[in-house]
C-alpha cells in the first residue's frame, strides 16, 4: 500500500513520489539520506527504544529468581531454645516434610539420615546401639545443637507402645553415636533420633528420625490400656485435665502428688517436665516441652494432635533426683 500524508505546506506524498523542490530523490543530491535510509534508521531507532524500555520495566520489577541460601535459612528459620524457653512441640511445623505434623515416620528427612551400625538384638540381654546421622552428601554430622541440656535425645519403644526409655547416648569425634540398650521383649522396636542439626553455615535444622529394631522371637503385640487421665508409678499420682483436640493447641495441666499431697517436681534436662506422644498405628511422633514454671502445683504442655487416632503419652517427671514416666491412653476424635 502506498503511504500518503500532506505536508505543511500542503503538498502530498504517494508512492515514491517528491513534493515540489525535493532535491532528496537527486542521487547527486548532497542534502542527505534518501526515504529508504530514512526508514530505516526510524525502525532501527524503534527498536532501541524498545529495548531500552524493557530493560528499564525489568529492573523495576525483576520477577523470580533462584532461591539462595539466606532465603532457605530465612525461610526455616534457627531452632534454639534458651533456658526458660515455653511451652513448644517438635513437630513437622518446625521444618520435616510430614503431611499432618507427627515426625519420626522416616529414615531420613531434611536432608539428613539416620545410619544404624549393627541394630541385631536378643531380648532382654543387655546390647548397644551405635548410629551416625548423616547429611545429604553422606558426611556423618558432628555438630549439634544442644537442646534441652542434651545434644542428641534417642526415645526407643516396642510397637505395641510398650516398653518405652528415654535415653541420652554419647558421641564420638567421628560423629559416631552410643548407648547401652536392652529390648526388654522379642519384637519389633522403634528408636526415634530427636535432635538440631549445625549446617556448616550456622543454620539449625531440628529433625526427628526413625529406623526399626528388631529382637527375634515370638511376638505377642498387648493391646493399648484403656483411655485414663489418672495413673500411678512408684507411688505417685499423676493425673491431667485437657481435651487434646486435631489441629488445635490444647492445653494439658499435669499434676504428680505423693502421699501427702503435691509433689516437689525437679527440673530435668532443663524443664519441669517432658511428654512424648505416638500414634498408634504408624507411631507418628510428637515431643512437648512445657511451660518454664509450674502454676498452682501443676505443669501445663500445649499439644496439637496431628489427626484422630489413639495415642499413647509418655510424661517423664523427676522428683527426689529421680525420674519416672506416667503413661496415660487417649483418643482424640
Amino acid at each position: 500500500m502506498a503511504d500518503q500524508f500532506a505536508s505543511p505546506g500542503g503538498w502530498a506524498l504517494s508512492g515514491g513520489g517528491s513534493p515540489p523542490g525535493d532535491r532528496s530523490a537527486d542521487p547527486a543530491s548532497p542534502m542527505g539520506p534518501d526515504r529508504a535510509t530514512l526508514r530505516l534508521a526510524l525502525v532501527v531507532g524503534g527498536l532501541v527504544l524498545a529495548v531500552l524500555l524493557g530493560f528499564g520495566l525489568g529492573r523495576a520489577n525483576p520477577g523470580p529468581r533462584t532461591p539462595t541460601a539466606a532465603d532457605a535459612a530465612s525461610a526455616a528459620g534457627d531452632h534454639t531454645h534458651a533456658p526458660g524457653t515455653g511451652a513448644h512441640q517438635h513437630d513437622a511445623t518446625a521444618g520435616q516434610g510430614g503431611t499432618d505434623g507427627a515426625t519420626g515416620l522416616s529414615v531420613t528427612s531434611d536432608g539428613y539420615t539416620f545410619t544404624p551400625s549393627g541394630g541385631e538384638f536378643t531380648a532382654g540381654r543387655a546390647g548397644e546401639l551405635r548410629f551416625q546421622i548423616r547429611d545429604a552428601q553422606r558426611r556423618p554430622v558432628t555438630r549439634f545443637a544442644v537442646v534441652h541440656d542434651k545434644p542428641m535425645h534417642l526415645v526407643v519403644v516396642r510397637r505395641d507402645l510398650t516398653g518405652y526409655q528415654h535415653l541420652h547416648p554419647t558421641m564420638a569425634t567421628d560423629g559416631t553415636w552410643s548407648i547401652p540398650l536392652t529390648l526388654s521383649q522379642p519384637g519389633v522396636w522403634r528408636a526415634y533420633a530427636d535432635f538440631t542439626a549445625l549446617a556448616d553455615d550456622g543454620r539449625q535444622t531440628a529433625a526427628t528420625l526413625g529406623v526399626d529394631l528388631v529382637a527375634p522371637g515370638g511376638y505377642t503385640p498387648r493391646p493399648l490400656p484403656p483411655v485414663a487421665t489418672d495413673t500411678t508409678v512408684d507411688g505417685f499420682a499423676v493425673g491431667y485435665a485437657g481435651t487434646p483436640q486435631v489441629g488445635v493447641a490444647v492445653p494439658l495441666r499435669f499434676q504428680v502428688r505423693d502421699g501427702s499431697g503435691p509433689a516437689t517436681l525437679e527440673r530435668y534436662l532443663g524443664a519441669y517436665g517432658h511428654l512424648v506422644v505416638l500414634r498408634e498405628g504408624d507411631l507418628g511422633y510428637l515431643h512437648v516441652h512445657p511451660d518454664p514454671a509450674p502454676t498452682a502445683d501443676r505443669v501445663t504442655f500445649w499439644l496439637t494432635a496431628p489427626g484422630p487416632g489413639n495415642y499413647r503419652m509418655y510424661l517423664d517427671f523427676k522428683v527426689a533426683g529421680v525420674v519416672r514416666t506416667a503413661e496415660f491412653t487417649l483418643t482424640v476424635r
